[in-house]
């Protein structure tokens, strides 16, 4: 099956790195033209390399999605260079805010939130009003989500609220031709993965048959399919890339 992203524009946010990064690139390779929206200083340069390996219309530009206002003047710039944005991937989050409810200051649990969370509701409603006729959103969310996290009660929050946010997108707007579907990823060697103990990893990779992690291109691979012309009947689902890790606790 070829996938051709020819013609359309895409928005990926938080990819200056990882999983976004990766998803950003594929985009790019099938044909998109792509603009990531990061808050890191090398975002200009992540859109300059994918640009120069894949020959596509590029943009990076520094947007904090938890501004409504920065992501709307970002997604018309992005209307305006390069095409109205009909592919958005939901992949910003913060990822290092650790501690038990009780311990986590309110301010880390608030801002994880407006990153994780009203990020995607913020992009979601500026680049719908450009989807008529043809949409995709593909967010990234977690398992933790689905069971919770030690440690993470505002990771797993944010998370398990962005799958009620996809859905009602899909409830929504399948009408007009836009899908909405989530991936939740497993073990992926990401700048999160190096900040694991040696142990904790260990024990993951003790519940994946394979016993071995993934790479951010295999949740790349499984994006650019949801946002592609083929995944038109794939609406308000959950995708679960881990290598059957669930199999486990099934």
């Amino acid at each position: 099956m070829e996938i051709d992203h020819s013609g359309r524009t895409a928005v990926v946010t938080g990819g200056a790195r990882g999983i976004g990064n990766a998803i950003a690139s594929e985009l790019a390779a099938d044909g998109a033209d792509v603009a990531i929206f990061d808050v890191r200083e090398r975002t200009e340069e992540a859109a300059a390399v994918i640009a120069a390996e894949h020959g596509r219309e590029t943009r990076g530009l520094r947007v904090d999605v938890s501004d409504l206002d920065a992501v709307a003047a970002g997604v018309e710039a992005v209307a305006d260079e390069l095409g109205p944005p009909r592919i958005l991937v939901n992949n910003a989050a913060v990822t290092s805010n650790f501690g038990t409810l009780l311990k986590m200051d309110p301010a880390d649990w608030q801002r994880e939130l407006d990153v994780n969370l009203t990020g995607a509701f913020n992009c979601a409603r500026a680049c719908l009003p450009h989807m008529e006729g043809f949409g995709r959103l593909v967010t990234i969310s977690s398992p933790a989500g689905q069971t919770g996290g030690h440690g993470q009660c505002a990771y797993a929050a944010s998370k398990a609220g962005l799958l009620g946010l996809a859905k009602t997108i899909a409830l929504e707007h399948a009408t007009h031709g836009v899908t909405s579907n989530v991936i939740l990823p497993g073990l992926i060697e990401t700048e999160a993965y190096e900040n694991l103990r040696d142990d904790m990893i260990e024990r993951i990779l003790d519940t994946i048959p394979s016993g071995v992690s993934g790479d951010p291109e295999d949740i790349a691979y499984m994006a650019t399919f949801l946002a592609s012309e083929q995944a038109s009947y794939v609406n308000g689902a959950e995708f679960t890339v881990n290598a059957g890790q669930d199999l486990f606790t099934a």
